[in-house]
């Protein structure tokens, strides 16, 4: 595996802000990603890490510059990484960028099948889980057996699927305003249909079907949603979080806090407004 190039450098709250470059295999085209590390990390006093996935449009950008999550990662000593959303191959697939909720700043954290996608790297799941980690463990000050993972909207779906589909591998899974039924909303039928060939085929990609099935080490979820998110309550609700508290109630091996913040939207305003929280929750986790 080819090693990282690092693009830039920030100082933030006594640690530090990097933008790495890598030719992925798993994704077939340069990717970029970006790591907090806190000043106490090093390789005698590793940190322990949170993946955090973000949601249609995003880069790993929109994370460290909006959520306002470096003082308390410092305080708890966390690192942080965020992956882009999605491969951006020069040569560009039949309908990549036709519309913003498909292809480009969409991968919505799949393996894909479909011909095309699946030839040019669609496939966040696997770079998620396996090739970014893997990169990842070449820095001794990280942590990556203590690890956890939280996202937002398409990103909150990828952090819950990625925990339900490996038992054990993450200590604590968050997501804020997750897509958390992707079978049964317009979002998710028309990624499953695309990269998938079919929406049956994105059963496997359901967090609300997966969380009934989960058997493992029990797996403790915090799922906050905006009460005046739009893609909530609007003429279709994309998000749906009624069928992930339905498909929890019986599973003894999840711990589901599902909560709703009134007022609140789906922007990064909402995920500012509660980071402290779900890092509080992730450190209680990683640090047992």
């Amino acid at each position: 595996m080819a090693a990282a190039e690092v693009v830039k450098v920030i100082k933030v709250f006594g640690g530090s802000l990097t933008k790495f470059k890598h030719t992925s295999a798993v994704c077939k085209c340069p990717m970029v990603y970006s790591v907090f590390t806190p000043s106490t990390a090093s390789v005698e006093s590793p940190a322990p890490l949170v993946m955090w996935l973000s949601g249609l449009t995003c880069t790993d950008d929109n994370f460290m510059q909006k959520a306002g999550a470096f003082e308390a990662a410092t305080q708890h000593g966390i690192t942080i990484c965020c992956p882009d959303t999605s491969p951006r191959q020069e040569n560009k697939i039949d309908g990549e960028e036709d519309s913003w909720d498909f292809g480009t700043g969409a991968g919505f954290y799949v393996n894909a099948t479909e011909e095309g996608f699946s030839n040019q790297g669609y496939n966040m799941y696997d770079y998620v889980t396996q090739e970014l980690p893997t990169l990842l463990a070449e820095d001794k000050s990280i942590d990556t057996a203590n690890v956890s993972i939280m996202g937002h909207s398409m990103g909150g779906h990828g952090a819950l699927v990625c925990a339900l589909k490996n038992p054990g591998k993450y200590k604590s899974a968050s997501a804020f305003a997750p897509i958390c039924h992707p079978t049964g909303c317009p979002w998710g039928e028309k990624a499953f249909n695309g990269y998938l060939g079919s929406v049956e085929a994105g059963q496997e990609y359901d967090a609300s079907l997966l969380v009934k099935s989960y058997d493992g080490p029990k797996l403790n979820i915090l799922s906050d949603q905006g009460g005046a998110d739009s893609f909530l309550t609007g003429d279709v609700d994309q998000l749906q979080p009624a069928t992930l508290v339905d498909g929890a109630k019986d599973n003894a091996n999840i711990a589901l806090n599902s909560r709703s913040q009134e007022g609140y939207d789906h922007s990064y305003f909402f995920i500012a407004s509660f980071i402290r929280e779900h890092l509080d929750f992730h450190a209680g986790f990683l640090k047992a």
